[in-house]
């Protein structure tokens, strides 16, 4: 297998992450190590034993069959292969998981809870401490954390897009954010002007911290002045959520929540796919299916007959 000439053209042709560059190598690997030929039967085996003796579920099998899969695309390009043998494989069926999101008055109790860490009169009493004064950090810190928050709730961007994001990102005067997603392609999401007040306030209070802006600088700096980084986005969003939502805390689920709000808001499928960056509309409707549950359980609420048993 020609593993590393694969994983320079999934870096320079296709702009493929590091992180995924590495998922893609850790699989191709493993089928490398386990000895089998790229053919139907050798695929085959290699799956059994991935579901049998390493004892993984059926979406990380699929995961493996998939980085197979584009791995014999690109080696039939490269004349190494004749066809694609993955496509002869039926993938163990795996059961539909509906995107979590939390509900909308937990939501807008989080943000009335916390309004008083985002607004000006907290930014003035920060402005008249030391820099290097505790409490000034603690107020510095607390209105990032929720800024995290606000702006994956009212963008639907995802963690690693928040991550990148710079001061140029941000355009005040077309109240849109320039968004640097999968596949390298950019987008531009539109801001309200409550999520550009928030913004404005936090840039003036890391300003006063941690000095200027310029068109590089990262939009989000730790109180050391360091862009951020994904595991201090998940502590800031499980720490600002607790005590307001119930279960999982994370990023992502506040990217579930807008587009199941937004589609239940009447919001056409097609808007929400390029606010999300989705590359496909079939990764947009899912979401569809919460509504569906929604409905049924307003249904079964609600109607007469719902509860009583056929004539």
């Amino acid at each position: 297998m020609q593993i590393e000439s694969y994983i320079r053209y999934l870096g320079g042709v296709r702009r493929y992450s590091p992180r995924t560059q590495a998922i893609y190598r850790d699989v191709l690997e493993r089928f490398d190590e386990y000895g089998q030929p790229l053919t139907p039967d050798g695929i085959r085996n290699y799956e059994v034993y991935l579901l049998d003796d390493k004892g993984l579920g059926a979406r990380s099998v699929n995961m493996h069959l998939s980085v197979l899969s584009g791995y014999c695309r690109w080696a039939v390009r490269q004349g190494e292969l004749l066809a694609n043998p993955v496509k002869l494989i039926p993938k163990p069926k795996q059961e539909k998981r509906l995107p979590v999101f939390y509900r909308e008055t937990d939501m807008a109790s989080y943000f009335a809870s916390t309004s008083h860490d985002a607004d000006a009169e907290q930014l003035e009493f920060l402005k008249s401490l030391p820099k290097n004064d505790k409490t000034a950090g603690q107020l510095y810190e607390r209105r990032l954390r929720r800024l995290i928050v606000s702006l994956l709730y009212s963008t639907g961007i995802r963690r690693s897009e928040l991550v990148s994001l710079n001061r140029s990102s941000l355009d005040f005067s077309r109240r849109t954010l320039s968004v640097r997603g999968k596949g390298d392609k950019m987008r531009e999401i539109p801001l309200t002007a409550s999520i550009c007040e928030e913004i404005s306030l936090y840039l003036s209070a890391a300003e006063w911290m941690l000095g200027g802006f310029t068109p590089s600088t990262p939009l989000l700096r730790t109180l050391s002045g360091k862009r951020l980084y994904p595991v201090y986005c998940d502590r800031a969003v499980k720490k600002e959520l607790d005590g307001e939502v119930t279960g999982q805390k994370s990023p992502h689920i506040l990217r579930h929540t807008l587009a199941t709000e937004l589609l239940e808001d009447g919001t056409d499928l097609n808007s929400i796919k390029e606010l999300l960056g989705h590359s496909s509309l079939a990764a947009t409707q899912v979401y569809t299916h919460n509504s569906i549950e929604k409905l049924r359980k307003e249904y079964k609420k609600a109607h007469p007959r719902a509860n009583k048993p056929e004539d």
